[in-house]
C-alpha cells in the first residue's frame, strides 16, 4: 500500500478515537421532596439519562473531547406516582467557552416545571425523531437539540436552524401523546413555544443577538476589551427590538435569565456612557430587574 494510503487509514482511526459526541452533561436527580421509593430505581434512571444524552450522536459534526457542550440537567422529583411514574421539574444549565480565556459564558438557565414520564429499571431508551416512543426520551432529545441549536447560533449566524427543526419535529410527534407541555394552546411558556419562537422570523433578532453577543463580542474581549464590549452593547438593541414587538416573549425571558448577571458584570467596568446606555436599554427590556442594572453606576 502507498504511504498516502497508510496515512489515510491512520487519520480515519485517529478521528474515530479522538472525536466524541456532542455533550458532557451532568445529570442529577433530587429526591428530597419524596419518600418511600426504591433508590436503586432512581440511580438506574440517572445513569440511563446520562448515557442517553452523552453517548448518543446528535449531529453530523465531530466534536473533540474538549469541545463537548458542558451542561447540567437537574431533575427535581416532586412526586413518584407509582413505582415507574415520575413527576417533577427539569432545570437546565448550559455554558459556552469564550475564546482565548478559561471563562465559560452561560447560554441557558431555565426550568421546565411540567415534567412527567414513566421509567422502568433497565428499560431500553428508544428514540426516533419521527415517532413518539415515550415521554422521557422525547424530553431528553428535545432539550438536547435545543441546546445544540443555541450553542451553534452563538458561533455562526443562524447556525442552529437544523437543530431547532429537529426539536420541532419532536414537538409535533408528541402532540397526541397525552403528555402536557407539547401543545401551543396549553401555555405561552412551554416546549412548543420555546422552539417555535426560535424558528419564527418575527423574532430573528434573538438569534442574531446570540451570534453577535458571543462570537463578535465576548470572543473578542480577551484581545480587545473595548471593541468586544461595544459590540455587546450594540447587540442589546436586538433584545429591545424583540421586546417592543412582544414584551412577554418566552424566549426573550429565557435569554435574559441566562445573560443578566453576565451583562451586569461586563459593564461594571465600562465607561460612564456605556453604563448609562446599558441601564437605559435593560431597564426597559428587563424592567423587573432594572434596579440591578442601575447598580453598575457605582461599580468600578
Amino acid at each position: 500500500m502507498k504511504k498516502s494510503g497508510w496515512f489515510l487509514l491512520f487519520a480515519l482511526f485517529m478521528s474515530s478515537a479522538v472525536f466524541a459526541q456532542e455533550f458532557n452533561c451532568k445529570v442529577q436527580i433530587n429526591t428530597q421532596q419524596v419518600q418511600g421509593f426504591d433508590r436503586s430505581v432512581v440511580s438506574d434512571l440517572q445513569t440511563a439519562m446520562t448515557e442517553f444524552i452523552n453517548n448518543r450522536k446528535w449531529s453530523n459534526y465531530n466534536f473533540a473531547p474538549e469541545e463537548r457542550i458542558e451542561c447540567t440537567l437537574l431533575f427535581t422529583v416532586n412526586q413518584i406516582i407509582s413505582n415507574d411514574e415520575f413527576k417533577g421539574t427539569f432545570t437546565l444549565i448550559m455554558q459556552r467557552p469564550v475564546y482565548n480565556t478559561d471563562y465559560s459564558s452561560p447560554l441557558l438557565n431555565m426550568i421546565d416545571k411540567n415534567i412527567k414520564f414513566k421509567y422502568l429499571p433497565s428499560q431500553s431508551m428508544n428514540f426516533s425523531e419521527n415517532t413518539f416512543t415515550n415521554n422521557l426520551t422525547s424530553l431528553l432529545a428535545f432539550y438536547s437539540y435545543m441546546m445544540l441549536g443555541i450553542d451553534f447560533d452563538s458561533f455562526a449566524l443562524d447556525g442552529g436552524t437544523v437543530f431547532y427543526e429537529k426539536a420541532m419535529t419532536i414537538v409535533q410527534t408528541a402532540q397526541n401523546s397525552g403528555f402536557s407541555g407539547w401543545q401551543s394552546f396549553e401555555s405561552e411558556k412551554n416546549r412548543y413555544h420555546f422552539v417555535e419562537q426560535f424558528l419564527n422570523k418575527a423574532y430573528e433578532p434573538l438569534r442574531v443577538f446570540l451570534y453577535r453577543y458571543h462570537r463578535l463580542g465576548l470572543d473578542v474581549m480577551a484581545n480587545n476589551m473595548p471593541k468586544g464590549r461595544k459590540v455587546i452593547l450594540n447587540s442589546l438593541s436586538l433584545l429591545k427590538e424583540v421586546y417592543e414587538k412582544r414584551p412577554g416573549l418566552y424566549d426573550l425571558q429565557i435569554l435574559l435569565d441566562a445573560k443578566r448577571n453576565e451583562i451586569i458584570n461586563i459593564f461594571s467596568k465600562a465607561t460612564p456612557a456605556e453604563k448609562n446606555a446599558v441601564i437605559r436599554i435593560m431597564s426597559e427590556v428587563d424592567a423587573p430587574n432594572g434596579f440591578r442594572y442601575r447598580k453598575i453606576l457605582y461599580q468600578h
